[in-house]
């Protein structure tokens, strides 16, 4: 009979640094998050495999880590990330394992791979939560790739170490976030029911990669039908691009959706670029027309300097005006603001320069070099000497009021964006170019209204 096992404490160390990293990405770099479904996550000491998505790198496993905070998490993350020392033993003790790819660490590494198994396995049989990537990478847009089958063996082999008569679970799941680069954004967690593979353990002995198989099918199934899947990746920058302008907003508006409500606008969105998708299979040369006129208008966009939203709530140079005026009334806001806060803006950058290839790590290195460098700097040293030559209470004062300095600077800087962006489209320059993009723009729409409804 095999005994009732329980997961392992968490250390001290793990649960300070589990706290500060929840400052850092719950209280300065997300704006909101969204925990969908955290009924379906199986009670605490019960041998779990999560497996979701994987489009933001490092944020996904991290996000989740720091709502799961009732379990050991385990977790399998690519091996690269691990090669520097300073972050390979931070990653660890949040329970992070390296997974070694033949695309990308070469087929010699591949061997390094029985210790992690063997480690993620253990952490079952210890009834420990162990979170995968079934696409061994991660994608570079909302579009669901092809699952690998390791996840279930690492959960078939600790079944088997437990003798076949423990239940071993695995929880389907997804990441999706408002914007994938920018800090002040939404993100959302959904958890799917979770899937048993004890009625599988009979048929897993007799034939086990049919059995891996048809649960593997399974699972990204149910992922794919939480998530948004653009799977037409031919046209997805402007099906991307439309669920983004004010033609997703109407449409989430039209079928009863809150386009500000991140949980909501997925739905929307999930709903609209399937509409654009079965108009594709049945209109294919009027949506690829369409197609067209959209990839020129958002190329024209970019050229400018402009967003969709100038063309509904532009208010024309006097708009501007208030906007110049409002920007210089809070310019001393602004400046007591950033003048304590402004490394944790300069710094990432200086790192991202040097250091980011893959766009789709931004946000993950804004979130690491934020929490190891530049808050350190910008808020525990400041804290530290108003304490020592002024006491305890300005050292509280700073302390609670810095993530409040660092939201006004990020809007300020947003506010400004939004500011170049009108100056450009009321520039007597553009007047042409956006009288031609305006009914270009009214074109687009109307037809696809048409195509869709």
């Amino acid at each position: 009979m095999v005994r009732k096992r329980t997961p392992r404490d968490h250390s001290l160390f793990l649960k300070t640094f589990r706290t500060y990293l929840q400052y850092v990405n719950s209280g300065l770099y997300f704006r909101r998050e969204h925990i969908i479904g955290i009924e379906n996550v199986p009670i605490d000491g019960t041998p779990l495999v999560v497996v979701s998505n994987h489009q933001n790198c490092l944020n996904d496993p991290l996000c989740v880590c720091l709502k799961l905070t009732d379990r050991r998490m385990n977790f399998l993350a690519r091996a690269n990330v691990f090669n520097n020392p300073l972050f390979n033993k931070a990653l660890r003790a949040m329970g992070l394992l390296p997974a070694y790819r033949m695309s990308h660490e070469g087929f010699a590494a591949i061997n390094n791979n029985k210790s992690t198994i063997d480690a993620a396995g253990q952490a079952l049989t210890d009834g420990e939560t162990v979170m995968l990537y079934p696409e061994a990478d991660h994608q570079d847009k909302h579009w669901l790739g092809n699952f690998k089958i390791g996840y279930l063996r690492i959960a078939f082999e600790a079944a088997e170490r437990m003798g076949f008569e423990q239940d071993v679970m695995v929880l389907p799941s997804c990441n999706h976030y408002s914007n994938y680069f920018h800090a002040r954004t939404d993100m959302l967690i959904k958890f799917g029911e979770p899937i048993s593979l004890k009625p599988y353990y009979e048929r897993y002995q007799s034939a086990p990669r049919e059995t891996m198989a048809e649960i593997n099918e399974l699972v990204r199934g149910k992922i794919q039908e939480m998530m948004l899947h653009i799977e037409d990746l031919e046209h997805y920058d402007q099906i991307d691009f439309l669920r983004e302008s004010h033609f997703g907003k109407r449409y989430a508006k039209e079928h009863g959706f809150r386009h500000n409500f991140l949980p909501s606008r997925l739905r929307s969105d999930q709903r609209l670029v399937d509409e654009l998708q079965k108009a594709y299979a049945t209109n294919g040369e009027q949506m690829e027309s369409i197609y067209v006129d959209v990839k020129h208008l958002s190329e024209e966009y970019k050229r400018l300097g402009i967003r969709d939203w100038l063309f509904v709530h532009n208010t024309g140079l006097g708009g501007v005006t208030l906007r110049a005026l409002g920007l210089l009334a809070l310019l001393p806001i602004f400046a007591a603001s950033i003048i304590p806060t402004g490394l944790l803006f300069i710094i990432p950058k200086i790192f991202l320069k040097r250091l980011i290839k893959d766009q789709m790590f931004v946000s993950s290195f804004n979130v690491g070099v934020s929490a190891l460098v530049s808050v350190p700097i910008c808020l525990f040293i400041p804290v530290i000497a108003l304490w020592i030559m002024f006491g305890f209470w300005w050292a509280l004062g700073y302390f609670v009021a810095f993530p409040v300095m660092f939201i006004l600077a990020w809007n300020y800087m947003r506010l400004f964006q939004k500011f170049k962006g009108a100056c450009a489209y009321n520039a007597p320059k553009n007047r042409d170019s956006i009288s031609r993009l305006r009914k270009l723009r009214a074109s687009i729409f109307a037809r696809l209204k048409e195509l869709i409804e």
